[in-house]
């Protein structure tokens, strides 16, 4: 096989298709956020990002900074190992019992990701637990999707926020055989969020586990942040809870909460999680300082909610077709055309310093592809005029369908 010529081959067809993903190489400026500089075409010029993951502008806080520069300077720059071979630093042990706090459960198990939260407690649970059948939204994450296929346990497919659907399936099974429910709260391509309620009321009823999945949600919704399950009133009723440090935390790594007993077995038999590098403490600290700062501080909530509907609004003003995320602070405009996509992204980047990242198959069907904003709380007024005056100008000159 010429496998240099398959290779080509593909990245060809995916550049043909204008779904060849370019990496934006930007320089993020402390106390600057949203503002950037931008390294492009051997020219640095500052941008203003508008599809970032750091939703409250975290990753710049002052005390979060602080803290990691303190824990770098007192324990080093790496954990050493895997939590079971040197590498548990306490930083570790007093985040995990922070997150517990915050999503009132028992227990917390940090993670290298959201991604491998999600992919190594499912598989885990799927591959460990006899007889369990996983009941997965249509619409969740890969990460999701990932574990529950390596949890080589049998799964059924509900269509999305379908308590009915759901229903349906479930009651195929005894009520006393082993199921679990995994769907997420806030979706982040369509900015929808589930009926958690109604969910935990069917799963309950077949004594189902429910695992939800709050990445998007966790720190920009409820009291103290803890996502629309806390918002919900619904905490009580989740018996896995998974969230990220790497968006409204504003660093990296991924969690799961839940019960003593649950947490210890996904730590003693999970390989994602026994054979993976812990997180450098520096990054434990940050996100400690992170979430105790979220924690009290519901005003960042509801300045980022403020700006969110105010975007909405100001984008549907000018005939821009926004797709219908009214509940959620996810500002997604339809384009349906991979190359006009990207080069919508394009235009806003070389000729407004607007970087919005194109979103394309495979994350969305093919003939949803949409450019997605994520306002945040350090977003002000002027920058939000200059990016509607910005996507007017490109919707007109690459021709895009406005809204009906």
């Amino acid at each position: 096989m010429d496998y240099e010529g398959y290779f080509t081959q593909r990245l060809t067809e995916l550049k043909r298709d204008g779904r060849y993903r370019i990496f934006a190489d930007i320089e993020r400026i402390v106390g600057a956020f949203p503002k950037a500089r931008s390294h492009r075409n051997g020219r640095v010029e500052e941008i203003t990002i508008w599809c970032s993951n750091d939703y409250l502008g975290m990753g710049q806080h002052p005390d979060v900074l602080d803290a990691m520069v303190s824990a770098i300077r007192e324990c080093g720059a790496g954990a050493g190992g895997t939590r079971n071979i040197s590498g548990t630093n306490h930083y570790h042990v007093l985040l995990e019992q922070e997150l517990a706090s915050w999503c009132g459960k028992e227990s917390a198990l940090l993670f290298t990701s959201g991604y491998v939260a999600n992919m190594t407690a499912l598989a885990t649970l799927g591959s460990a637990i006899p007889g369990l059948v996983m009941f997965s939204d249509a619409s969740n994450h890969n990460s999701m999707i990932e574990g529950v296929r390596h949890g080589r346990s049998p799964k059924e497919i509900f269509r999305h926020n379908d308590p009915m659907h759901l229903e349906h399936l479930l009651s195929k099974y005894p009520k006393d055989s082993p199921k679990l429910v995994a769907f997420e709260s806030v979706y982040s391509m369509d900015g929808d969020i589930s009926p958690i309620a109604e969910l935990c009321d069917v799963a309950e009823q077949h004594n189902a586990m429910t695992f939800i999945d709050e990445v998007h949600a966790v720190g920009m919704y409820g009291p103290t942040g803890a996502g629309v399950a806390e918002r919900d009133g619904q905490l009580g009723r989740i018996s896995i809870y998974q969230g990220t440090l790497a968006k409204a935390v504003g660093l990296v790594g991924g969690f799961i909460t839940g019960s003593a007993a649950m947490i210890d077995f996904v730590r003693s038999f999970g390989n994602g999680f026994i054979f993976t590098t812990s997180i450098p403490p520096a990054v434990a600290a940050g996100a400690l300082a992170s979430v105790r700062h979220i924690r009290n501080n519901e005003s960042l909530r509801l300045r980022h909610q403020e700006r969110a509907a105010t975007l909405k609004r100001r984008l549907k003003e000018s005939g821009l077709p926004v797709m219908d995320s009214s509940v959620s602070h996810i500002v997604p405009i339809m384009v349906g055309d991979a190359s006009l996509c990207k080069q919508a992204s394009d235009d806003l980047l070389a000729r407004h310093r607007i970087y919005v990242q194109p979103i394309n198959y495979p994350t969305v069907p093919v003939g949803s592809e949409r450019l997605r904003i994520t306002p945040t709380p350090l977003h002000d007024d002027a920058a939000m005029d200059h990016l509607v005056t910005a996507l007017v100008d490109v919707w007109s000159r690459l021709g895009i369908r406005k809204a009906a």
